[in-house]
């Protein structure tokens, strides 16, 4: 419908009389001596591939107009969400981006996944809906990864929501899952070195399987042949990789550090990085919870 409009509003800047007048004139040219009437209708004939010529030219110029806009708008509610994301307004964030939960962009379906998980944390949100939330968040990271592969984010929020998700299906899924999160994890380094965050999971993941409890090192074993294995040197890596990267970044890295260093018995810079993590200003209730353990270890060190 609105193409049409167009094309009658283009029909009324090149042909500006009526049908009526139009065939009028047509017939007074033809009524008069051969030559004018051949010569008036040879430019009349010239000229419609001229005026189809400018009118698609036209409708060509409207098409890129409204893609600038519609490109512009995305833009501007991405920017909208990463503000919102950067303040700690989880909620307001979940709200926004919830209107575009049926959209076919990787870039608002993981913003939205993100949004889902970071909802599911928050201490208010009830046991229920906090699973719900979680499946929400996993649903949303495979579509973005469906997608668009090439989205480092997709990949590192999908193997984030996979993992989560493995925390209400038992620890057999759970570390069935390993390989294929750390899989997307190294993809998302991969696609994106620079991506602090990415860096902070894969030391996260070091982590876990270099403290993994006896019994689940024999559910490991039962699954694969070769068990997912890590140490606490090369979590430790990974987590100094993501603060090079970006220093400072997350409250969550401080604290793993001064984790790791605990498990290797570096009491020294142990307490250091766990200073750091109490010190972090907290913007969000994981830093809340960040801030909590980061005293509660501080204490279990100066004892």
């Amino acid at each position: 419908m609105a193409t049409t409009s167009f094309l009658r509003s283009v029909n009324r800047v090149f042909f500006p009389m009526g049908r009526t007048a139009r065939s009028a004139r047509l017939k007074r040219s033809l009524t008069v001596r051969g030559q004018t009437a051949t010569a008036e209708g040879g430019l009349w004939l010239l000229s419609v591939p001229a005026v189809c010529y400018l009118g698609g030219e036209l409708y060509q110029r409207f098409r890129r107009a409204a893609t600038v806009h519609a490109l512009s708008q995305v833009e501007e509610v991405l920017e909208q969400a990463d503000y919102l994301y950067s303040s700690g307004e989880t909620e307001k964030l979940h709200q926004l981006l919830l209107q575009y939960k049926s959209s076919e962009d990787a870039e608002f379906l993981w913003r939205l996944a993100r949004a889902c998980r970071d909802l599911s944390l928050m201490s208010h949100v009830e046991v229920d809906q906090k699973k719900k939330l979680t499946y929400e968040a996993l649903e949303y990271a495979t579509r973005a990864l469906e997608r668009n592969d090439a989205c480092f984010a997709a990949h590192k929020w999908y193997a984030v929501c996979l993992s989560d998700v493995g925390d209400y299906e038992g620890v057999k899924v759970k570390i069935g899952n390993s390989y294929i999160i750390r899989e997307h994890l190294e993809r998302a380094v991969k696609l994106n070195p620079k991506d602090a965050t990415s860096l902070h999971i894969l030391g996260y993941w070091c982590f876990a399987f270099a403290e993994l409890p006896w019994y689940q090192r024999k559910v490991a074993a039962m699954i694969f042949a070769s068990p997912p294995t890590a140490t606490f040197e090369e979590a430790l890596a990974f987590f100094q990789q993501a603060e090079e990267v970006d220093p400072n970044f997350y409250s969550k890295n401080l604290l793993m550090m001064g984790k790791t260093y605990m498990m290797m018995k570096d009491n020294g810079n142990a307490l250091a990085w766990l200073t750091r993590a109490r010190d972090y200003a907290p913007h969000t209730e994981e830093d809340k919870q960040v801030h909590k353990e980061a005293v509660d270890l501080l204490k279990k060190l100066n004892a």
